[in-house]
Parts: C-alpha cells; sequence; structure tokens
C-alpha cells in the first residue's frame, strides 16, 4: 500500500517525496558548484566575490530557469499544445522589450524597479495578444502563427532600438538584452526580480487542479466548476510575472519552457497539473548548468570571452525543437 505522504506529494507536485528530495539535493549541489566556480577554475574566492557576484549570478539563474519552466508547463496546460513556450510564442521577446525601452528612455535609472516592472508589462502584453488569438481561433497552428507574429514585432523594435542606441553603453545594454545572459548581475537584480519570479510562479502552480480539469476538456471543466476565463487570466498573470522580470534581469532566454515538460511527460504522465513543480525545479538545474557552462567554456575550450547564456539554450532548444515537429509530423 502506497504511504499517505508520498501519495499526497505525488498528487500536489507530480513527484514522490524521494523523487522531490533528489531534485532538491541535486540543486543544492550545483548550486555549491556555481559559487566555486569562477574564471581561473573551480576553487574557493574571496567573500565579496562570492557574495557579490557569484551568489546573485546563481541564485538568479534559478530564479530565471524556474519561473521558465513553470510558465512553459501552464502554457502547454492551458492551451493545450505542447510546442507552447514563452520563448517560442513572443513572450520572451516582448518582455525583453519591455525592460529595454524602460531603459533606454532612462526610467529604469531613475527608479530601478521600473525595470522588473517593464518586463512584467511586455510579457502581459505579448500573453494577452496571444489568449486573444487562441479565444477566437483556438489551434494549434493558429497560435503558433500568432506567436511568430508577435516574436518578429518584438525583434523588430528591438533591432530599431538597437540602431538608434544613443551611446555605446547603451549598445552593450540592449545587445545583452538580444543574447541573454547572467554575467555582472548584482544582489540589486536579484532583489528586484525575486519578489515578481516567485510570485508569478507560486500564482502558476495555483492553477495546477484548473488545469487538469481542462485537459478533459472545456465542457468537462465546466461541469467541474472551472471557469476557464478565469484560469487564463491566473496564467497570463503568473507567465507575465516570472517571464517578465526574469527577461529584465536575464534578456532573452529561450526553450526553457519548452524543454522541460516535454522531458518529463513521458516519465511523470500527461496531467498538465503533476508538470509545474517539476518543470519550475528543471527549469531551473537546466538554466544553471547553461550558466555553468557558459563560464567554463572559456577555460575548457580556449574561447576568447564566455558564449552568451541565451545561445547555449537555443542550441540546447532547436535541436529539440526540430525533433518535436518530425514527431508530431502526419
Amino acid at each position: 500500500m502506497t504511504p499517505p505522504h508520498r501519495s499526497a506529494t505525488a498528487a500536489v507536485s507530480g513527484l514522490s517525496l524521494p523523487m522531490l528530495t533528489g531534485i532538491l539535493l541535486a540543486l543544492v549541489a550545483l548550486a555549491v558548484l556555481s559559487l566555486l566556480l569562477g574564471a581561473g577554475g573551480f576553487g574557493p574566492a574571496d567573500a565579496g566575490i562570492v557574495w557579490q557576484l557569484r551568489l546573485p549570478r546563481t541564485l538568479l539563474a534559478l530564479l530565471v530557469g524556474a519561473g521558465l519552466g513553470a510558465a512553459g508547463a501552464a502554457l502547454q496546460g492551458v492551451l493545450r499544445n505542447p510546442l507552447a513556450d514563452a520563448g517560442f510564442l513572443g513572450i520572451g521577446g516582448c518582455a525583453a522589450l519591455g525592460a529595454v525601452l524602460v531603459f533606454y528612455w532612462g526610467v529604469a535609472t531613475a527608479f530601478p524597479p521600473a525595470l522588473p516592472l517593464g518586463g512584467c508589462a511586455g510579457a502581459a502584453i505579448g500573453c494577452a495578444v496571444l489568449l486573444a488569438v487562441f479565444a477566437r481561433a483556438p489551434t494549434g497552428p493558429g497560435l503558433i502563427l500568432a506567436g511568430i507574429g508577435v516574436s518578429a514585432v518584438a525583434a523588430a523594435l528591438l533591432s530599431l532600438a538597437l540602431s538608434a542606441a544613443p551611446n555605446p553603453f547603451a549598445l552593450y545594454e540592449i545587445s545583452f538584452w538580444l543574447m541573454g545572459g547572467l554575467a555582472d548581475r548584482s544582489l540589486t537584480h536579484l532583489a528586484l526580480a525575486a519578489p515578481p519570479i516567485l510570485a508569478g510562479i507560486a500564482l502558476l502552480l495555483s492553477t495546477g487542479a484548473a488545469l487538469d480539469g481542462l485537459s478533459l476538456g472545456e465542457d468537462a471543466a465546466a461541469s467541474l466548476g472551472i471557469a476557464l476565463p478565469a484560469v487564463l487570466r491566473r496564467v497570463v498573470l503568473g507567465v507575465a510575472l516570472a517571464v517578465g522580470a526574469g527577461a529584465a534581469v536575464a534578456g532573452g532566454i529561450g526553450f526553457v519552457g519548452l524543454i522541460l515538460p516535454n522531458l518529463l511527460r513521458p516519465y511523470l504522465g500527461a496531467r498538465p497539473g503533476a508538470l509545474l513543480l517539476p518543470a519550475a525545479l528543471g527549469g531551473a538545474a537546466l538554466l544553471l548548468a547553461a550558466d555553468m557552462a557558459s563560464r567554463a567554456a572559456p577555460l575548457a575550450l580556449g574561447l576568447a570571452a564566455a558564449p552568451p547564456l541565451g545561445v547555449l539554450t537555443a542550441l540546447l532548444g532547436a535541436p529539440f525543437l526540430i525533433a518535436a515537429a518530425r514527431r508530431l509530423a502526419p
């Protein structure tokens, strides 16, 4: 007979207690390795370097990755499309655009919290556009085409901001948001991004039961007392907070939310609510591992500089997307 505590844990998170404990221990181990990884290799460093540079970068990688993973699982659940992802559908690009505009016009300099707020606002606009399209024509191809359109508009406006950058510093910052990364992030960035990301993750995790009901169809969900508009609003707000604040401090990082739910689904089942927490934890581990790989690349490969984090996640995610498309092809 299954112990009561184990079944309760599985019902809430999709993971048994031993699995959840193992994943948390793995995250702690990765975090310790990240704190030991510097420009010269692994090893202890000055306390100031650890606290001011490595700790914020490590915690931000965990937070941003968790937000992207949870957002991807929630979007795939509410839209009932395994290819839904905040970056792929243009939400990440809109979030980066919102952060860039706030920085470009100098608002973030005068009021630092405007940076994550701008990212959240951009992500919310992207979510609203996509869900409006989904409400009128709830089909996979229609949603993907809308996402391509939103991505194209965000990319065009980001390129416009890049071409019109008023000074080299602004040009560097905008280029950072285009490629994504966590270099030189500080405790200030952590303090600004952590509250909205954690609030967004909590809001997305609270939709688990509703997403499970929606997987049975809208009529079945309505008979269970689940209102689709209310669920959509919660998912939109959660994605906007988690992805928007993440993009404000880490730039454009894609594919994390696409990869994790699809990797976990064969092992945890297709129940959307069961994928939310595992996808968040997996996203945290994946992004931290990718950031460590980015930092270690100059040492291991003799590169002149660390490759951007967003480039590494794209190199991981693009082959996965091609493989998924081949599986879904008739």
